[in-house]
């Protein structure tokens, strides 16, 4: 496929992006707590595992 010249180029970008379907306000405000949330949970999650791995391994190498 040739490449179209640079002002075909524009109008088919600025066709594609009136395609868009842009979030609302508040589907960004929402998502956004979301992934706040999810973040935090992970956070508390891994930190959990880590403190059951830390202490398992202190106490096997206590017993030796």
């Amino acid at each position: 496929m040739a490449n179209p010249n640079p002002l075909q180029f524009m109008q088919q970008v600025r066709a594609e992006v009136g395609k868009v379907v842009w979030p609302t306000r508040r589907e960004v405000v929402l998502t956004t707590i979301m992934v706040f949330i999810m973040a935090a949970l992970a956070a508390v999650f891994f930190s959990l595992v880590d403190l059951a791995i830390r202490s398992g391994l202190t106490a096997v190498l206590a017993s030796f």
